[in-house]
């Protein structure tokens, strides 16, 4: 199976295109078609090889959750005329990414190994090691970067630069904590736990919507429930579903986005490895058997350009 890395529709409903690390997104006017490729990118970089069914299985989960959250607040979601596309509303964006975190896991344990006791401004206790669930779920926000890196950024860094406004930050961080807690309690009937995601936001005539991907593996970490609370007590590694077996192959072979550091080689074997996992993770995050079905960009063009007409 060949992975699609790129598209380029030619349809004469197409007023522009933005490519993205990940995403195609098309300029339809007044509405927005997202083209989920199978490239994968890990700290900030598009890796040189596409994953198959890669962008099938994150715009399925998306689409599953956001009509799973529709109740809490809208969303952009509109149609999926093709297992790799939606198009829904076109929204202004906030910029930036509200990510919200159960555990001390990934990123945020780097930063509390490495000796900080505060994250975007929010303290964070002595004496927790990793994997810990925090007493309430914490809320650490980045900025979003059309190019390079992210960036952590406070809720006091954001409203006093005019990023967002405060009744609007505010708004964002109750859709949050309300998003997460869907999310954890979907995924405790899936037998998993939802440790930590990140959610997009934008406007759309005054409204706030939900944008882009919801508790997919590349947005999202979960830990396997059973055996949580014993791993931990023995001080093991956690059973998690999530891209970050991505970035540990990557910094296992010397690579974590920093200048001068090379991609390890992508084989066939690493990629139908990587292709296997993320089947793995629909399966367990929506119960659901995964149906691999041939695709190509022309495939793809062919569905959206029937759904359009």
């Amino acid at each position: 199976m060949k992975a699609v890395v790129k598209t380029d529709f030619s349809l004469p409903q197409i007023k522009g295109k933005y490519t993205g690390k990940v995403r195609d997104v098309y300029d339809l006017g007044e509405y927005l078609m997202m083209v989920v490729t199978d490239r994968v990118s890990a700290f900030d970089v598009v890796l040189p090889a596409g994953i198959p069914y890669k962008g099938q299985i994150l715009n399925q989960i998306a689409s599953k959750f956001l009509d799973a959250t529709a109740d809490i607040l809208p969303n952009w979601k509109i149609a999926v005329p093709d297992p790799m596309v939606m198009i829904g509303h076109r929204c202004d964006p906030f910029k930036v990414e509200m990510v919200i975190r159960g555990y001390l896991t990934g990123h945020a344990w780097r930063e509390y190994r490495d000796g900080k006791r505060s994250l975007c401004g929010v303290p964070l206790p002595d004496g927790m090691v990793e994997n810990q669930k925090f007493p309430e779920p914490i809320i650490t926000p980045t900025t979003k970067a059309s190019e390079g890196h992210d960036e952590d950024i406070s809720k006091e860094e954001i409203i006093a630069s005019g990023l967002v406004g405060r009744d609007d930050y505010e708004k964002l961080e109750e859709y949050t904590r309300a998003l997460f807690q869907r999310g954890t309690e979907i995924a405790a009937k899936q037998g998993l736990i939802l440790v930590d995601t990140k959610y997009e936001f934008g406007k759309k005539d005054g409204v706030i919507y939900l944008m882009d991907e919801i508790h997919t593996p590349d947005s999202s970490r979960y830990f396997y429930l059973e055996g949580y609370e014993e791993r931990q007590a023995k001080g093991e590694r956690q059973k998690q579903l999530s891209k970050e077996f991505v970035r540990e192959w990557l910094m296992a072979g010397g690579f974590q986005g920093k200048e001068g550091q090379k991609v390890p080689e992508m084989t066939p074997e690493i990629v139908n490895g990587i292709t296997d996992r993320y089947i793995e993770l629909y399966e367990h995050i929506t119960g659901e058997k995964f149906e691999k079905k041939a695709y190509s960009a022309e495939t793809i063009e062919k569905h959206v350009n029937e759904f359009i007409k």
